[in-house]
């Protein structure tokens, strides 16, 4: 019996690390489609690098996403590459519409022209609620997006829903919440106070650098999170889900879990410093998700409580950190289980365990 093959945007990311063991475990050829860079970072998936096959690429350009397509000749594609960080899509609109908007809507046209029959998986999010108009949000609440990726979401998004109705294609959008883990990036408000928290606990620095504390997330864990886009693409009609933990938490509470988890007994006063640099233009003030629907019909529900979920990642940056003698306040190093800027990196499997499509 022939595997199933699968097509991931974004393996070398969070999700797309997670979604590849998830992929690789079920038995399927899984592919990754990376964007070449001249120091290109397999740190999340260096564990996996003579399991899959990567094909190197970009979203901006139809070319090598056609080429990856055709390559890899999927069943599924799963379209988790984007440029992610709220703030820096403030910063970076045009090439944020280019990746987010405009690279889902290449990879549609790609599938639709070579094999209309491949299943689509477009990961939407929380964001384009933005100002939201709704508590809890469910697949019905009006959009709202407060940010240019927010706004390129929700295109690609709409995109997503016409190449469905309009072509009769497989494709499905995951609204997704916040969802955490110890490979998020740095840049992650989560991750960032995880690894604070732990350099907190070892005296390598006396505060931590955040903006708005009051802000409430329904937070997940990505792990969790990849199980509900591989179930989306095995129902035999595709649809639109919200995929949360229907519990909303405060910036505030993260802090006070960390600290706990770090066993930092003060008030967070004496360790947290608000800056207005960390404060977005336009706020999100509440996400809420309501997951009813895909309980219902993909029978799935989120495993990891958020005081679990703060455990785990706290857990990995205070050994992380262990040892250290030095605290890197700005750019972290990435490894399979977390980011340890301070600490060195496992080295990284021979190159000729890469199987790169080129």
């Amino acid at each position: 019996m022939n595997k199933k093959r699968a097509l991931i945007t974004g393996i070398t990311g969070q999700d797309g690390s997670y979604l590849a063991e998830l992929l690789l475990e079920k038995g399927y050829e899984v592919f990754g489609f990376y964007r070449r860079t001249s120091t290109p970072s397999y740190s999340r998936i260096s564990h996996l690098l003579d399991k899959i096959y990567l094909i190197p690429g970009d979203l901006t350009d139809q070319t090598s996403i056609t080429y990856a397509i055709k390559e890899s000749n999927p069943s599924e594609v799963y379209n988790l590459g984007a440029q992610s960080f709220v703030e820096s899509a403030f910063e970076t609109a045009i090439s944020t519409a280019e990746a987010d908007a405009l690279g889902p809507v290449r990879i549609l046209e790609s599938i639709k022209l070579l094999n209309p029959g491949i299943k689509f998986y477009q990961a939407s999010t929380s964001e384009m609620y933005g100002k939201v108009q709704e508590i809890p949000q469910t697949e019905k609440t009006p959009f709202y997006p407060r940010s240019p990726y927010g706004a390129a979401k929700l295109y690609a998004h709409w995109a997503t829903i016409n190449y469905r109705e309009a072509y009769g294609m497989h494709a499905s959008c995951g609204i997704l919440f916040n969802h955490e883990s110890p490979r998020r990036g740095e840049e992650f408000v989560t991750k960032k106070i995880a690894r604070y928290v732990a350099a907190v606990k070892y005296n390598l620095t006396d505060h931590i650098p955040l903006g708005n504390l009051d802000a409430k997330r329904d937070w997940g864990y990505a792990k969790d999170f990849v199980e509900a886009m591989w179930l989306m693409l095995q129902k035999k009609n595709p649809d639109d889900y919200v995929i949360a933990t229907g519990e909303t938490h405060t910036v505030r509470e993260f802090i006070e879990e960390a600290l706990k988890v770090a066993e930092l007994k003060n008030p967070i006063e004496k360790y947290v410093k608000v800056m207005p640099e960390f404060l977005r233009p336009a706020e999100v003030d509440i996400l809420l998700g309501d997951p009813s629907k895909a309980k219902e019909k993909l029978g799935w529900k989120p495993k990891t409580k958020f005081k679990e979920l703060v455990r785990i990642m706290v857990t990995v940056e205070l050994e992380n950190l262990k040892d250290c003698k030095k605290f890197n306040h700005r750019k972290p190093r990435i490894h399979k289980t977390g980011i340890s800027p301070d600490r060195p990196i496992e080295p990284l499997q021979k190159k000729s365990q890469l199987r790169i499509i080129l």
